[in-house]
């Protein structure tokens, strides 16, 4: 390989998954995030924490497109995510997500849940997709249960089969809208134990949660919001032990 192609090569394999600009986002007269910034690089685990209110959900629903913004800039993978010429489906096959509550399928099984978009929105190959449910369901520890419906599962074993829905588009980056925040506290290990080996396989995951354990033991950058802004970012280590920011030390003498 030329110089040439090597240093284009380094230099797209340095480009972040997801780059957020100076985002700005507002529900009628209320400012909601006031000029975020962060790039994420693909395998990373990025977690987003602060208060109730902080902006952290708007954020990542915005990645996903769905909410709008009203100026800065989002990329996923180069394309720009709030462009007028954005082809949503392309966007939902890159990106997963995961929200509080599961919006499974009451009337559909498991398997059925995990296979329906793949059938119904990708067009794939029954017979691969129901191959690759199944592996899904392995991976998240539900094997066994492809034939039970939702309302048969505990809190946490649906939010898995959630999981493994989000999985079955194959994407590039999954977010996580506070997964646990409705399971009660027996369920909620099994959740992130899920989220923690997808980490470890090397999916990109963004996660807006309250759980600072995991956010110490996981992540490979946290960032603090409050009130719009990013007020504090780090990696684990430096984020819970040597926070400088009074609101950052604040709220973690609060949660800790």
């Amino acid at each position: 390989m030329s110089t040439l192609n090597k240093n284009s090569a380094n230099g797209a394999a340095n480009m972040p998954i997801v780059s957020i600009n100076n985002l700005h986002k507002s529900f009628g007269d209320v400012e909601v995030l006031k000029g975020v910034s962060m790039d994420i690089h693909k395998g990373e685990v990025v977690c987003i924490i602060g208060p109730s209110g902080s902006g952290k959900s708007t954020l990542i629903r915005c990645i996903n497109a769905l909410n709008d913004i009203n100026s800065g800039s989002i990329s996923v993978e180069g394309q720009e995510v709030h462009s007028d010429t954005l082809d949503k489906l392309e966007l939902r096959k890159k990106v997963g997500m995961v929200f509080q509550q599961y919006n499974l399928f009451p009337h559909k099984t498991v398997l059925e849940n995990v296979m329906m978009a793949p059938l119904q929105v990708l067009k794939q190959n029954k017979a691969e997709v129901k191959v690759r449910a199944l592996n899904l369901l392995k991976k998240v520890r539900l094997d066994g249960r492809e034939d039970f419906y939702p309302g048969q599962l505990s809190g946490g074993q649906q939010q898995r089969v959630a999981i493994a829905r989000s999985l079955a588009m194959e994407p590039d980056v999954m977010l996580f809208d506070e997964v646990t925040a409705a399971l009660d506290p027996e369920t909620v290990k099994e959740v992130l134990v899920t989220i923690k080996e997808l980490a470890e396989d090397g999916m990109t995951c963004i996660l807006v949660t309250h759980e600072m354990g995991f956010a110490k033991e996981v992540a490979d950058q946290i960032y603090f919001t409050d009130l719009g802004h990013i007020v504090e970012s780090g990696t684990p280590e430096v984020f819970f032990n040597h926070a400088k920011d009074p609101r950052t030390i604040e709220f973690l003498s609060q949660v800790l």
